[in-house]
């Protein structure tokens, strides 16, 4: 396993006279179904043990980092943009449209960012000067790493709610990434309700002619 993120990009920061930092990351950019979720974090100035990029924890040690998370930080915004509005408006404007409602968040407490560290290397929020850009932040930078178990544990949480009403797709193991199940169910049943329907994966789905079926196939 690679080694635990720190708070050094963090405590440059503070040192740097920016009181407000906030680390972001985003799940779901991948997924077939479901929202794409970004939570930003407002790290405290103390070490936290346990938490790590969420890919590299098991699920039930994501669900540990992220309770360790919401009693650890300062302040956190979780924001989502619906399947629909990722069909609508792309997913690099999805993510923008997440990320600004998880910042609305923080906001609402009383947190403006000074300096937002970004895991990747495009400013989707737009942000200009006061995002820091970290390619594989979420390994390295302990505000990003917390908000990268903050957005899997709350969106995974999401989808398998939503594996009551859509059974065949198995949402509740797959949350609604490209998985043999999931595949199988599209195959045979089509899109559900909460599909991304401009994706990709939709083309050959569906008989010619034929727009997939709306509503809920699962009620």
């Amino acid at each position: 396993m690679t080694a635990s993120p720190t708070l050094r990009l963090e405590r440059r920061c503070w040192k740097a006279g920016e009181r407000v930092v906030v680390g972001i990351d985003e799940v779901g950019r991948g997924a077939w179904a479901g929202p794409v979720t970004v939570a930003a974090v407002v790290p405290a100035p103390e070490h936290l043990r346990g938490v790590r990029d969420s890919k590299q924890l098991t699920r039930p040690n994501r669900v540990l980092a992220a309770a360790s998370v919401q009693d650890w930080a300062r302040a956190i915004g979780i924001g989502h943009a619906s399947h629909d509005e990722c069909d609508m408006l792309g997913m690099t404007a999805a993510l923008r449209t997440a990320g600004e409602r998880a910042l609305a968040m923080l906001s609402a407490q009383g947190y403006e960012p000074d300096r937002v560290i970004l895991d990747g290397n495009h400013d989707y929020l737009k942000l200009g000067s006061r995002c820091t850009l970290v390619v594989k932040g979420d390994a390295s930078v302990l505000a990003v790493a917390a908000a990268s178990c903050v957005a899997k544990v709350t969106r995974d949480a999401m989808m398998r709610e939503e594996a009551e009403h859509f059974p065949p797709y198995d949402f509740e193991s797959n949350v609604g990434y490209p998985a043999p199940a999931h595949k199988a169910a599209l195959r045979g049943y089509g899109p559900s309700a909460i599909h991304r329907r401009s994706w990709i994966f939709m083309e050959g789905l569906c008989w010619p002619g034929v727009p997939p079926p709306p509503g809920r196939l699962f009620p």
